[in-house]
């Protein structure tokens, strides 16, 4: 049994049917809002091509992206078709590029940073959870902070399937979020450390919902990956600079000089390894925390929101928040020097006449 449905993408052929819901829809819906999303980002199908979708089956949609890469390609498992481009009225198992997953081979997933093996499983009322913990770990990002990798994994996972059953959008947690963002800094700058923390914390677990909210659910927009990284990216100076300036509610307030030097360390230290990490992308074509084995652990700490927050609530534990904020300026200083040398080390390399490639790549070949 096989349909024909027509997207912004082109033709989509579905074959069988499929009653069990998955992340609160059917497996046609989200097969459709994959092949929606695809055209949206600019892929589009070969003439004479079609999209092949097997709704026995949930997989991740990695191999979707890989499939409009390169017409012709078709992935399955153990035979039977999974999802591919391929020619229009032909058997799809005559494709030229026929990949069989269930040999346990792993790819290599450039926009999340992981090597592992795509997910492929028979979707089923009784697979139906399994499938929906894989597809959301799968959203993960393999080189990311300690946190995130970590420690709050399983209850996003909740609030993802809740916000999922209740219909919620991407954009709704996000605003939550930010507006617990804005809350936060108020109460830092108020000496309300405890309490801004706990605001602090709510939302960076709603960072991490609402991003995994729009992958399971294919419901990522332009607008709101715009909002999602630029409050990621603006408001962890003002975090530091209002925790600085709430320090005199505990009679810890620090001397002009040592507030100055501090607020430059943090300040400027955050921007210049962002501009470290763009250059890298730009000459290097890659995260600069992908090139070798080192750079992906040096992630779990770096001086970014997350590994900093561990500080201060260290430090903050020990009643002292001024020296949590001595320390995380300090941390920052490390963290760009460790930057800079590895850029300074890329550039090396590359002048050698030696290409940059990441251990991920290097693994992937070798598997």
């Amino acid at each position: 049994m096989s349909q024909t449905i027509t997207t912004t993408l082109g033709p989509v052929r579905l074959i069988g049917d499929n009653a069990t819901p998955i992340w609160g829809m059917s497996n046609a819906e989200r097969n459709r809002r994959m092949a929606e999303s695809a055209a949206r980002n600019g892929s589009a199908l070969a003439p004479g091509h079609e999209l092949l979708f097997n709704l026995t089956y949930a997989f991740d949609p990695l191999l979707l992206r890989f499939a409009l890469e390169t017409p012709g390609t078709l992935f399955v498992w153990a035979g039977t078709p999974i999802v591919g481009q391929v020619a229009q009225g032909v058997d799809p198992l005559t494709a030229p590029h026929v990949i069989d997953l269930s040999d346990g081979r792993k790819l290599y997933n450039r926009q999340l940073r992981k090597l592992e093996q795509p997910m492929v499983r028979e979707l089923t009322p009784a697979s139906r959870r399994a499938i929906e913990r894989r597809s959301y770990f799968g959203a993960y990002k393999g080189v990311t902070d300690l946190l995130t990798k970590y420690l709050w994994p399983e209850l996003a996972l909740i609030l993802t399937r809740i916000a999922a059953q209740l219909k919620m959008t991407p954009n709704m947690v996000s605003v939550i979020g930010v507006t617990l963002c804005l809350v936060a800094t108020v109460l830092f700058a108020k000496g309300l450390f405890w309490t801004g923390f706990l605001c602090g914390f709510i939302f960076m677990v709603l960072d991490t919902v609402d991003g995994k909210l729009a992958r399971c659910t294919i419901t990522s927009s332009k607008w709101g990956n715009v909002i999602d990284h630029g409050v990621d990216l603006v408001h962890p100076p003002f975090w530091w600079y209002f925790w600085g300036t709430g320090l005199v509610y505990w009679g810890l307030g620090l001397s002009g000089a040592t507030f100055a030097f501090i607020m430059t360390a943090v300040i400027a230290g955050y921007v210049l390894q962002r501009l470290i990490e763009g250059m890298f992308l730009k000459d290097f074509k890659m995260d600069i925390h992908v090139w070798r084995p080192f750079d992906s652990q040096f992630r779990l700490i770096t001086a970014r929101r997350n590994p900093n927050m561990v500080i201060l609530f260290v430090a903050l534990l020990a009643g002292r928040p001024d020296i949590g904020l001595i320390a995380l300026a300090w941390w920052t200083i490390i963290s760009l020097v460790v930057h800079a040398v590895r850029l300074a080390q890329a550039y090396g390399v590359q002048r050698s006449g030696q290409p940059i490639v990441s251990w991920m790549d290097e693994a992937e070949a070798a598997a």
